[in-house]
């Protein structure tokens, strides 16, 4: 186990002792047993060993003879195999240049380390980097480093809590000051909460009970989680984002809970940042973190603050059963309106329909002689009519026969001619007259001999197949001079399809 070295001897790493047999001196001018040095005359020297003793000596008269407190701030602290290690400053020097302000390297062995732990947990507190704490030791010279330590035995954990309170009660009345206390509390309550934002940890007890609730109630919810860290150094930063992410989701609250437990382990709902987001946060935050007792400054600037999970859910339950029953308390006053209404209407209806049933039989009963003249005389009259449009629709029918014949014949002409004008321009009609198409390897027809080359392919096309052909010569014919007029090419018939052909 750990332990702490005697006055007067140096320490090795967890305060183990030298051993036995290291090499010491009593003093100046001492040689060691092991000869590791000598002693000149008039000049006196010290081997390393005898220089550590006499800054053991020192030390030994100049503090107490037990331990002493030293006041600090922390600028580092870990936690490695049990041991804590911390590195303090002065207040004051904080925020010095690194490397510039006197260090105490602090060390907390495994036992009271733990120790320590459980009553910081117990108190609801933390020693974070930025933290003043007042610890209680004794120096300790480490001398294969040369270096001066400080092993810590007791923290006085009353001093952090009042430090942390004086941190909690200046960040109230920073919010305060700011209008940042009352803001999300201004927020329009929720009528019907059925979309919710959740902030929490899954899987932990806090989580399924507020959503426990939710489930039994019945009520048809729809929870968007975003998980968060709610314990440790990294938790009021992680909490604060989902806070901010949940800004821009559709819901209708946002939720933070948070289980039971130590006051340590809510210190992250006591931090600047998850009040900020709360306060600043553009919908209703509601909260249920801890268990009964617990005000954290989260709850201070919530719109409701609740005291653990579970009643959180059940007040987004009640919430909705409230307005599901002033949903229905309408309904059903709008239902009986409506009922009432509608005999008013039903009974108006019958009266109204007896009169005018009276008044109908009545008029029937004076029209009926009236129709019944005035269907005789329209009988005769249509009769007459029908017999007149009968005889106009026969002279009408027979009068366009001629011009539809005469029209159809002028078509079957028309029709003629064209079809003889597309027969001249058909190849095959050509082709079976004897002409032929003559192409060249790529399939293009060839319309002048300036085309060929020597030793080119040719294919003829006749009606009757096709033939190919090699290029042995080619034969220009040389140009004619017109009156202006160019050269006609070899073998050109003239146009084509021929003249009577067109006809």
């Amino acid at each position: 186990m750990p332990r702490r070295a005697d006055r007067g001897h140096a320490s090795l790493p967890f305060g183990e002792p030298v051993a036995q047999g290291a090499s010491r001196v009593a003093g100046a001018g001492t040689a060691p047993a092991d000869g590791g040095g000598q002693e000149l005359p008039g000049n006196p020297w010290l081997t390393i060993a005898g220089l550590y003793d006499r800054v053991d000596r020192a030390l030994a008269g100049a503090l107490p003879a037990d331990q002493v407190w030293v006041r600090g701030e922390v600028q580092s602290i870990s936690d490695r195999t049990g041991h804590c290690y911390m590195d303090l400053v002065d207040p004051a020097d904080g925020g010095g240049e690194p490397g510039r302000v006197p260090v105490l390297k602090a060390k907390c062995w495994r036992t009271t380390w733990a120790a320590v732990r459980r009553q910081l947990a117990t108190a609801g507190a933390e020693i974070t980097p930025g933290t003043v704490v007042l610890v209680r030791g004794t120096l300790d010279v480490y001398r294969p480093r040369g270096e001066i330590g400080f092993i810590v035995s007791q923290v006085d954990v009353t001093a952090l809590l009042g430090a942390m309170a004086e941190r909690r009660r200046a960040l109230v009345e920073a919010l305060r000051a700011e209008g940042l206390l009352d803001r999300n509390r201004s927020r329009p309550e929720p009528a019907l909460p059925l979309r919710v934002g959740l902030v929490a940890s899954p899987g932990t007890e806090g989580y399924k009970d507020f959503l426990g609730q939710l489930d039994a109630s019945g009520y048809a919810f729809r929870v968007t989680v975003v998980p968060a860290t709610v314990q440790g150094t990294l938790a009021p930063e992680s909490v604060a984002s989902a806070i901010a992410a949940l800004g821009a989701a559709v819901v209708d609250v946002v939720v933070v809970v948070r289980g039971g437990g130590a006051r340590g382990d809510l210190l992250a709902f006591d931090s600047e940042p998850v009040a900020r987001a709360i306060a600043t946060s553009a919908l209703p935050v509601w909260t249920g973190i801890g268990h009964s007792g617990d005000q954290s400054v989260a709850d201070l600037v919530a719109q409701h603050a609740h005291s653990t999970p579970t009643a959180c859910g059940h007040a987004v339950v009640a919430r909705v059963a409230e307005a599901a029953r002033a949903l229905g308390d309408a309904s059903r006053s709008v239902l009986a309106g409506a009922t009432q209404a509608l005999e008013r209407s039903h009974r108006a209806h019958v009266d109204a329909r007896r009169r005018l049933a009276g008044a109908a039989r009545g008029q029937l009963d004076r029209g009926a002689g009236a129709v019944s003249g005035r269907a005789i005389r329209l009988a005769s009259q249509g009769r007459r009519a029908v017999q007149r449009a009968e005889d106009r629709v026969r002279q009408q029918a027979a009068r366009p026969v001629p011009l539809v014949r005469l029209g159809l014949a002028a078509a079957a002409r028309t029709v003629e001619g064209r079809r003889r004008l597309l027969a001249a321009y058909d190849v095959g009609r050509q082709l079976r007259r004897g002409y032929t198409l003559t192409y060249d390897a790529a399939g293009r027809v060839l319309r002048s001999v300036r085309q060929v080359q020597v030793g080119g392919s040719l294919a003829t096309r006749f009606a009757d197949g096709s033939a190919r052909s090699t290029v042995a010569a080619v034969d220009v014919a040389p140009a004619t001079g017109g009156a202006g007029g160019a050269a006609a090419e070899p073998g050109d018939a003239g146009p084509w399809p021929p003249e009577e052909e067109r006809r």
